[in-house]
């Protein structure tokens, strides 16, 4: 179990946490959710120890391990795969070194005999003796295979260290585990063996992640930090997510009656009682959720911005056509002979295990990258608008505020107060708007680009990865705009709930070639498990 008594936290005059009280126990897994800045991060490293509170206790049942996903992916350049990922358990690691130490000696006395026999009986009891293949299991879940294991952390890319420091937070059964964005450069499949691994993970989970469809797979709770403190509600991202909207509308309807406003509570209760993502705990969780009163039901004080996308015009029947493309990047071929047409009203997720390809299949397509061989063809009705993976060639060394910098991209040359206008349903409010384009954070940079691709008019939509820096907020009005958006969408990402909900067909990209289906995402996913379960048949 671990525990905060009375946690304050400020920076100067501004206010993150304020006597906050809250447990967290065994068996649950606990989303903590809130607007960007509202201090999640911090509160996870006020729990692991790295940040101390002004005020207040972190209390941890004594004995227990806690682990946290390291957020420095150079920290371990020198050290082996395997290795780094046992070092996630502390003591274990110690024993090991200890132990090798001792049987390096040249010597051995009696006394260094003692002392060895000592540590391997610690190392029988920490499960030493399968540390190595409990290991490789993690790493072979997420995705790096065993010609990986024994290379120093400084061979891998950046994707493949994200992995291994994930790996390092999962081993050894942990008794409270801290995950700060755990799903961040994962791709689909690997995030997909990661709920599984939550999902059966005995112990205290607390997680911070922009990731709704993970949110929901994986937790039994949430914990909304907003107004300086945290509320635990029971169920999942939806649940708080409809909660937290339904408490907005009776806000807003104070002359509703009681009466009407407990049965609307009642029935969306009903809804969500059975929606348990552990089995074992979907009972006690329907009692808690029966147990809740309209004065549990809180507002937040989130803000979403607006995003709607619409065509100036409507696009023919002929949109792209694409034949036997081929590119290979610093000597590896990541697309292989791609050929695929586009038919009005595609909402195309590509998704595939190397982000490289998929980025560069579009820029491809946008002109920004040549293809080694193979042709395309977009219509001469279509028109496109590009959201690319790296967007900083829009804002390194501008000078533009954001008035003037979105007015680049306005066909009309809008005047001032309808740019300040549109930027405001953006969440850039007030003086906000006259902030240097330049020293944007990641997530206003992306809302930025929104803005841009929303005043494009365009009947063709070009997103490579949107959701990355964005927050929840942000995240969800995106994606009910693109579900809402007329025109043809091609687009990546790893949000499993934003490919699920937009797309109606799937292009996968793989190293010889593609997988074109017209389905859902979820469809997809249960097609190549049956299939991979009858291959297996047959081997």
């Amino acid at each position: 179990m671990i525990a905060v008594s009375n946690v304050s936290l400020r920076y100067g005059d501004r206010k993150l946490f304020e006597d906050v009280n809250i447990k967290f126990t065994p068996g649950n897994c606990y989303g903590l959710i809130g607007a960007n800045g509202a201090g999640k991060s911090t509160f996870l490293k006020i729990l692991s120890g790295e940040i101390e509170a002004n005020t207040g206790d972190v209390i941890i049942t004594p004995g227990e391990r806690l682990a946290v996903l390291k957020q420095n992916h150079f920290e371990y350049e020198e050290m082996q795969v395997l290795e780094t990922v046992i070092m996630g358990h502390t003591r274990l690691y110690e024993v090991m070194q200890e132990k090798n130490a001792i049987y390096m000696k040249e010597e051995f006395t009696d006394e260094d005999g003692m002392k060895a026999a000592e540590l391997e009986g610690e190392f029988a009891e920490l499960n030493g003796w399968e540390a190595e293949s409990e290991a490789a299991i993690v790493l072979k879940g997420l995705g790096i295979g065993e010609d990986l294991h024994y290379k120093t952390m400084s061979e891998l890319t950046g994707a493949e260290k994200v992995k291994v420091l994930l790996s390092q937070a999962l081993f050894g059964q942990p008794d409270i585990l801290l995950l700060d964005e755990p799903t961040n450069h994962l791709d689909l499949k690997a995030i997909q063996w990661l709920e599984n691994f939550l999902m059966n993970f005995e112990n205290t989970v607390i997680v911070v992640s922009h990731d709704r469809h993970f949110l929901n797979k994986v937790c039994t709770h949430m914990a909304d930090l907003d107004y300086g403190k945290i509320q635990l509600y029971v169920g999942n991202y939806d649940f708080w997510y409809e909660s937290s909207q339904l408490a907005a509308r009776m806000a807003n309807d104070a002359n509703k009656k009681k009466e009407e406003k407990i049965k609307e509570l009642q029935n969306f209760i009903a809804r969500f009682s059975s929606n348990a993502s552990k089995a074992k705990q979907a009972t006690s969780r329907k009692k808690l959720l029966d147990k809740i009163t309209l004065d549990d039901i809180k507002p937040s004080s989130r803000k979403y911005p607006f995003c709607g996308f619409t065509p100036d015009r409507e696009a023919g029947n002929d949109l792209l056509f694409v034949e036997g493309i081929s590119k290979t990047i610093d000597g590896e071929k990541v697309l292989d002979n791609v050929s695929f047409t586009i038919n009005k009203g595609d909402k195309i997720a590509f998704i595939g295990r190397n982000d490289i390809a998929l980025t560069a299949l579009f820029k491809i397509l946008m002109g920004e990258m040549e293809a080694d061989s193979g042709s395309f063809k977009w219509g001469i009705t279509t028109s496109q608008a590009y959201f690319p993976r790296d967007n900083s060639e829009f804002f390194d060394n501008s000078e533009l505020n954001l008035v003037d910098w979105l007015r680049q991209f306005s066909p009309n040359d809008e005047s001032d107060s309808f740019l300040r206008g549109f930027l405001g349903r953006m969440l850039f409010s007030g003086e906000e708007v006259m902030k240097k384009s330049s020293v944007l954070s990641g997530g206003e940079k992306v809302r930025c680009m929104l803005s841009k691709m929303m005043l494009s008019g365009a009947n063709v939509l070009v997103f490579d990865d949107p959701t990355n820096h964005l927050d929840l907020e942000s995240i969800t009005s995106l994606n009910e705009g693109l579900i809402s958006y007329k025109g043809t969408l091609l687009f990546t990402s790893h949000d499993h709930q934003f490919v699920q909900t937009i797309a109606n067909r799937i292009i996968e990209v793989t190293p010889s070639g593609i997988v074109d289906k017209q389905c859902t995402y979820d469809e997809y996913l249960e097609n190549d498990e049956a299939q991979k379960q009858v291959d297996g048949m047959y081997k």
